[in-house]
């Protein structure tokens, strides 16, 4: 009796030393190790990207796309209107995740982590994110530099923290519950097609910066011709849709593409946003900045079942950070190989993703140096407004 009645003591002592090193911060000094040390620590055939097997992954995400795809518009009409109403809410769900391991695997061609052919990535890539309405080089050069400047103040490209002094003075009234609805709402339906459009929450430019622009501040000269390709692609996918709409209503179109697109939109934000927003991930400046540190301050987190459908995009996102080119098939075993090799500048969060949200939102809100810290140019968010 005795003895059952100390677990509960037991379980809440436990559940607080989780929560407490969920939220201690990953070292910020310069490693111990280096990046030649990372890779000696992989197994060698976690570098080998296969076709064959790259392919399946695609072809076995498609197929599902399409059975649910005929499986909701031959029998969800049947059903009376209260259960069609319930069928038709788990299709979005569910074809919104399986469209984004979709993305994910474009995603990867983008790394050139599909296949050792560049020529066919990219090939590849370009048609599965114009299908998704996403433009692929435009994505694919801003990306990588995300991956080159991560946690740079000064060069990362997105999901760039404020500073306490730049939060406009309207940001107040949204520091409440009722305004945290509203802004994770607002990031998780509008904030991948503005930042595609006007680059909200990237880098911030001396001039107009977007996506589907050639003379964007975001991209050199010599790659202009690649961000009109984006264009033609993008512009494609949509008079796809248009084409169908003209056939089957917009109506239709909108329940059986559009709605299950915003979802993977909501994924693709939230996914990247957890990973780079965290109380644990300090932020440099370009006076402490290095890539290594700069890579190493990302947390791999847990969607459960969904890690497995996203292909582990979520749960092995330290070590893509490292080394992009790995496919994912190979990310577990490479992220388990690392792990004492890294130590302490390894960090992972098991919070669920609704939780997690809610919490970054309330807590991350801008990052500043604290007083009487040796490195100045090391930044740590903060949520005292």
């Amino acid at each position: 009796m005795g003895k059952g009645g100390r677990m509960p003591v037991a379980v809440e002592s436990e559940k607080a030393e989780q929560n407490q090193n969920v939220v201690r911060r990953v070292p910020h000094e310069k490693p111990p190790f280096t990046i030649a040390d990372i890779k000696k620590a992989i197994p060698p055939h976690c570098f080998e990207r296969s076709l064959l097997r790259s392919s399946s992954y695609l072809v076995f995400d498609l197929i599902v796309c399409f059975l649910l795809y005929y499986a909701a518009t031959s029998y969800i009409p049947l059903l009376p209107k209260p259960l069609s109403y319930l069928a038709w809410t788990a299709y979005v769900y569910v074809q919104g995740c399986f469209m984004f391991a979709v993305w994910v695997v474009a995603h990867e061609c983008g790394h050139h982590g599909f296949s050792q052919y560049h020529w066919l990535n990219d090939t590849v890539g370009f048609i599965l994110h114009s299908l998704l309405l996403v433009p692929y080089f435009s994505w694919k050069i801003s990306h990588r530099r995300h991956h080159a400047n991560t946690n740079s103040l000064d060069r990362d490209e997105n999901h760039v923290p404020r500073f306490k002094e730049t939060i406009r003075s309207y940001y107040h009234y949204f520091n409440n519950p009722v305004g945290r609805v509203f802004i994770i709402a607002f990031t998780l339906t509008l904030g991948w097609p503005l930042y595609l459009i006007v680059n909200i929450a990237g880098r911030s430019y001396d001039r107009f910066a977007s996506h589907f622009d050639p003379y964007s501040p975001i991209y050199s000269e010599r790659e202009r011709v690649q961000i009109l390709l984006s264009d033609i692609g993008f512009l494609a996918g949509l008079y796809l849709v248009y084409r169908v709409a003209l056939v089957k209503g917009f109506a239709w179109v909108m329940l059986v593409y559009g709605a299950p697109l915003h979802v993977v939109n909501g994924f693709l934000v939230m996914i990247t946003l957890l990973h780079h927003t965290h109380l644990s991930l300090p932020h440099y400046d370009s006076s402490e900045w290095d890539w290594l540190r700069g890579a190493l301050a990302t947390v791999d987190r847990d969607y459960g079942i969904l890690n497995k459908v996203f292909h582990h995009i979520s749960d092995t996102h330290v070590v893509h950070h490292l080394i992009s080119s790995i496919p994912h098939y190979h990310a577990e075993e490479a992220t388990e190989a690392i792990k004492p090799v890294l130590g302490d500048y390894y960090h992972y969060d098991g919070t669920p993703f609704y939780k997690a949200m809610w919490r970054e939102a309330e807590e991350c809100l801008y990052v500043e140096a604290e007083d009487g810290n040796e490195a100045k140019g090391v930044y740590w968010y903060k949520n005292k407004l």
